[in-house]
């Protein structure tokens, strides 16, 4: 297996749901280890760096029968299904019960046959880590409730919805400081020394089945969160912060194994810090659904140093479906930005296809939606010309583009260049729903005199440009609302 690079494209797949709609396809049940061989080629044919296969923990009962006397989870599985039935809910894959692939997915050695699928390829394999809390009925619960944030029977009498009584003891619901805790999960004591070394145990043995890790809600982890979100009852904090004992203890064994963080509240810098490879840009993309672009640019000054180490998406299972959250061409135009930015680019299944609807987490199976042929024809085009080394380790800059007096509509155009060796793309986009003009300039000072040739890789279309003209006047560019380019540059 080649080393990962430096800008990975992930795809995350929801594999129960995945496995379901494979064995329907085929007409007979199909786990991990039985997936045709014609589905593994299908994916490495669209030029993934790593598959993110979500939720393989064995789900937890208890957790399903209390999401089943929610009525709020209960509306939005009707939402989702209109014939649900309790059958269709398998639990959250983030109410882990255990850290054992689930046998109706194939179990451990189901996984490993679909990780070595994925490495003939060259992809790599991500799976999930839930720090923050486990299932009711995870063995730390009976065995080590020392691990856990407890509390006292009159708090479970006053507020039933934050304490859950298991085996005699009563225990805290996991939660994050802002919000209300959540009634299926247990909270885990992260300033206990014993929880953190069996969360090194248990992060390892995760590391021996696969490449690279995506860490939920990863900012709860940290100490100045926990000791705010809990304050005195969860005792003394430790010098140390969790992840800068777990992160390490994993990469000494394996220096190539990949943390990728969950993270919000403007903490992805100090996760970096602390050891994360990745984390989620959740701001980029709070700013590129509000479609303003100057601001999606500001946030795009960033050092570059923290650049490199996010992750871009416009879609992931949190986050309602990109044809919803970026309508007609704006979903266009922000998928390519996303997939020609420097960091991780993470897509979702079915987003190619133009899937509508979110999918609660717990539900095993999905609606079927009509493929939308013309936006998956879109993104083969994008994830082609987007397969080329220069987008996985070549050099990113943000380029100007200039207007005049009396027409500043540049401030609607995003654009950047990528160069490695003698090849050059230059992205433009008008991120916005009016017409723009601008004269865009590169960072290319080594090609005056040259004659060049621009080739939009996703339209067709070329343009001769004199290389003096583009350096001294930059590239006059003229877009309709939402239209872009990706161009080839050649010079002679």
């Amino acid at each position: 297996m080649k080393s990962w690079s430096k800008y990975p494209v992930i795809y995350e797949i929801n594999t129960w749901v995945w496995l379901g709609d494979l064995s329907r396809k085929y007409q007979r049940q199909l786990d991990l280890s039985s997936v045709p061989e014609q589905e593994w080629v299908a994916i490495a044919e669209q030029g993934f760096d790593a598959i993110w296969f979500m939720g393989v923990w064995e789900r937890s009962p208890a957790g399903i029968a209390i999401s089943m006397r929610n009525p709020g989870l209960l509306k939005d599985f009707q939402r989702a299904l209109a014939d649900f039935s309790a059958a269709d809910n398998v639990g959250s894959p983030y109410c882990v019960r255990r850290y054992r692939v689930a046998e109706q997915l194939g179990g451990r050695q189901g996984l490993a046959v679909a990780r070595a699928q994925l490495a003939a390829s060259g992809i790599r394999l991500i799976l999930d880590f839930v720090p923050n809390h486990v299932a009711p009925d995870h063995p730390w619960v009976t065995e080590h409730p020392e691990y856990m944030v407890t509390g006292h029977a009159d708090e479970a009498q006053r507020d039933p919805a934050a304490f859950i009584e298991a085996d005699g003891q009563i225990f805290a619901c996991g939660r994050d400081p802002y919000f209300p805790a959540w009634p299926d999960v247990l909270q885990v004591n992260a300033f206990s020394a014993g929880l953190r070394q069996a969360a090194i145990e248990t992060v390892a043995d995760i590391a021996d089945q696969c490449d690279g890790i995506r860490c939920d809600m990863a900012m709860l982890m940290l100490n100045e969160v926990f000791e705010r979100t809990w304050g005195a009852r969860v005792g003394a904090k430790p010098s140390e912060d969790y992840w800068r004992i777990l992160i390490p203890a994993i990469k000494s064994q394996r220096p190539e194994f990949k943390f990728i963080a969950e993270a919000y509240w403007d903490l992805e810098w100090q996760l970096q810090q602390q050891g994360f490879d990745f984390c989620y840009d959740k701001k980029l993309y709070d700013r590129m659904e509000h479609g303003a672009a100057e601001t999606v640019r500001q946030h795009l000054l960033a050092d570059t140093a923290y650049q490199q180490r996010m992750v871009r998406f416009i879609e992931n299972h949190d986050e309602p479906r990109a044809t919803q959250a970026f309508p007609s061409l704006q979903g266009r135009a922000a998928a390519l930005a996303v997939l020609t930015l420097p960091g991780a680019r993470l897509l979702h299944e079915g987003q190619f296809q133009g899937m509508r609807v979110r999918l609660p987490v717990f539900l095993s199976r999905r609606p079927v939606e009509p493929v939308n042929l013309d936006l998956l024809a879109f993104y083969s085009r994008l994830l082609k010309q987007t397969h080329r080394e220069v987008f996985r380790s070549g050099e990113w800059r943000l380029c100007e583009r200039r207007g005049w007096p009396d027409n500043q509509s540049c401030q609607q155009i995003l654009t950047w260049s990528w160069s490695k060796g003698d090849e050059r793309y230059l992205v433009v986009i008008n991120y916005a729903d009016r017409a723009a003009q601008a004269g865009i300039h590169g960072p290319w000072y080594e090609l005056h005199g040259d004659h060049c040739r621009l080739d939009d890789v996703l339209s067709g279309e070329s343009y001769e440009r004199n290389a003096d003209e583009l350096f001294q006047q930059g590239l006059y560019v003229d877009l309709k609302p939402w239209q872009f380019h990706l161009f080839h540059l050649q010079c002679k």
